[in-house]
C-alpha cells in the first residue's frame, strides 16, 4: 500500500502503547503534511497493566483490555495493515511485510521516508523450562485467563505462591546517554518489575479475602540485588520495609530462573522454592529479523539517542520496549518517546522549530500498582537515572486512578490528555498524607 500522494511517507511498526501513541502523535504535530501507515500483526490494541486486576477480581481479561485499533486510526487519516514484518532494509527504505489476516499472503514491500520502529519484544517463555507445563503469567489475555480459571474455579488448592521474574539479557545500545546531569541508563537484571511487586499485593488480598492464608505463603524473588531497582532504592526500601512487615518472603540475587517444576522453581544460583502458583515474567528480547541490523545493538534493541532517532540513520525512530534506551520495559516511559518522536518528525517537515521540538527525553518511573482490595501503589521516581525524584503513596486515590486511566484511555481512543500525569501526581501527591 504505497501513498499516491507527494507528502512524506511515515511508517510505524506496531500498534500497542507505543505504536499507537507515535502515530497519533506524528498525526497531531504534522497536520496533514505526511501520510502514516500503522503495521501490525494484530488490530486490536492489548491493555496489559489491568489484566491482573481482572485476574483476581474474577473478569475474563479478554472481555476487557482490548481495544479494537481500525476506526481509531482511521479516524486521524491513519492506514492499517495487518501483517507479519519479516525484515526491515535500512539502506533501501523498505520494510518487507505479509498480510496475516488469512494464511498464504504474497509478501509485499512497503517503502517509506520515516520509520518507526514500535515493535516491542518478545516474551520468552520458551526459554524458561517446566513454563508450558507447570508456569502462569498475566502477560497476555490467555495467560492471565488461564490463571483467573485457576484461582477462581478449584484448579489452585491454597499451597504457596512464588511470584518474579527471569534475568533480563540487555543490549549496549543506551551506552554513555545521559538523560540527567551525570545520569545514565542503568543495566538492569530484569526488564520491568512493577508487575511482580503488584501481583505480590493484589495476591496477598486474595488470599485473605478466599480465607486461604497470607502473605507468608508468598515469595517474590528477583535476579538482581533489589527488586524494582529502576524505581530507585529510596522506594524499594519503603516497599520492603512494608512487605516484610506483611509476612511476604523474598529472595534477591536469584541470578535467572534455572527451570519450573510442579513442586516449585528452581534458580541459577541453586536455591529453589516450594510453590504450587509459580507467576513469573519471562526475558524480554527483541524480535529475531531485528538482530544485526545497522540500526540495532547487541540484543536487537533499536538505537536511538535521547531524541529517539537513531545516529546513523536518521530517518530511524523508536519508541516503547523495542527502543534500547527504554529501561525500565515501562509504558509511561514508552508515552514520554512518542511524544518526542511527533514532535522530531513535525520539526522534520516544517511544522515546528528547533526550540519547540528538542526536548529530549527524561525519564520518569511512572508506576500504578493495583494493591487488591481497591487500592493501590503510585510511583514516581528518576533517581535510578541520576534524577532527584522519589515518591510512593499507597491508597483508594491511586487504584481509582489506575482504574479510570483504562476507562479515559479507551474513551478517548488513546489519546489520554497531555495534563493526565500532572493531575496524577497533584491528586496523589498533594491529597494523600505523608
Amino acid at each position: 500500500m504505497e501513498t499516491l500522494k507527494n507528502k512524506p511517507h511515515v511508517i510505524v511498526l506496531g500498534s500497542n502503547f507505543a505504536g499507537l501513541g507515535s502515530a497519533q502523535k506524528i498525526r497531531q504535530y504534522t497536520g496533514d503534511a505526511v501520510d502514516i501507515t500503522v503495521v501490525d500483526r494484530k488490530d486490536y490494541l492489548l491493555f496489559v497493566p489491568n489484566i491482573p486486576a481482572d485476574v483476581f477480581e474474577n473478569r475474563n481479561p479478554a472481555i476487557h483490555q482490548r481495544m479494537e485499533l481500525r476506526e481509531v486510526l482511521a479516524h486521524d487519516q491513519i492506514n492499517f495493515i495487518q501483517a507479519e514484518v519479516n525484515a526491515i532494509d535500512v539502506d533501501s527504505e523498505v520494510v518487507h511485510i505479509t498480510p496475516n489476516e488469512r494464511p498464504g499472503a504474497a509478501a509485499v514491500t512497503l517503502g517509506y521516508d520515516y520509520l518507526v520502529v514500535a515493535l516491542g519484544n518478545r516474551l520468552a517463555f520458551e526459554d524458561i523450562e517446566g513454563f508450558a507445563e507447570f508456569g502462569d503469567s498475566v502477560s497476555d489475555l490467555y495467560l492471565g485467563e488461564k490463571l483467573r480459571q485457576k484461582l477462581h474455579f478449584g484448579g489452585y488448592k491454597g499451597g504457596p505462591i512464588a511470584i518474579g521474574s527471569a534475568r533480563f539479557t540487555q543490549g549496549d545500545g543506551a551506552k554513555g546517554l545521559e538523560p540527567y546531569p551525570g545520569g545514565s541508563i542503568p543495566d538492569a537484571l530484569a526488564a520491568c518489575e512493577g508487575p511482580p511487586v503488584e501481583l505480590m499485593m493484589a495476591a496477598a488480598h486474595y488470599l485473605d479475602e478466599t480465607k486461604q492464608g497470607d502473605p507468608s505463603k508468598i515469595t517474590v524473588f528477583t535476579p538482581a540485588e533489589l527488586i524494582a531497582e529502576d524505581a530507585g532504592e529510596t522506594v524499594v526500601k519503603q516497599l520492603l520495609d512494608l512487605a516484610t512487615k506483611m509476612g511476604f518472603n523474598y529472595l534477591n540475587n536469584t541470578q535467572d530462573i534455572k527451570r519450573i517444576t510442579k513442586d516449585g522453581i528452581e534458580f541459577a544460583d541453586g536455591r529453589s522454592v516450594e510453590a504450587e502458583l509459580k507467576i513469573v515474567f519471562p526475558n524480554w528480547k527483541a524480535h529475531e529479523f531485528m538482530r544485526g541490523l545497522p540500526i540495532s545493538d547487541s540484543e536487537g534493541f533499536v538505537v536511538t539517542d535521547l531524541l529517539m532517532r537513531n545516529p546513523k540513520y536518521k530517518n530511524v525512530f523508536a519508541a516503547g520496549d523495542a527502543a534500547a534506551v527504554t529501561m525500565p520495559k515501562l509504558g509511561a516511559i514508552g508515552h514520554q518517546e512518542c511524544e518526542i518522536v511527533g514532535l522530531q518528525i513535525a520539526k522534520d517537515v516544517g511544522r515546528l522549530s528547533p526550540e519547540e521540538a528538542d526536548k529530549p527525553l527524561q525519564p520518569v518511573v511512572y508506576c500504578l500498582g493495583d494493591m487488591g482490595g481497591g487500592k493501590a501503589f503510585y510511583i514516581r521516581s528518576n533517581t535510578w537515572f541520576g534524577g532527584d525524584t522519589a515518591v510512593l503513596k499507597m491508597g483508594r486515590v491511586p487504584y481509582m486512578l489506575k482504574m479510570q486511566y483504562q476507562t479515559l484511555f479507551m474513551q478517548l481512543k488513546g489519546k489520554v490528555p497531555a495534563w493526565g500525569l500532572d493531575f496524577a501526581e497533584m491528586a496523589v501527591e498533594h491529597h494523600i498524607p505523608k
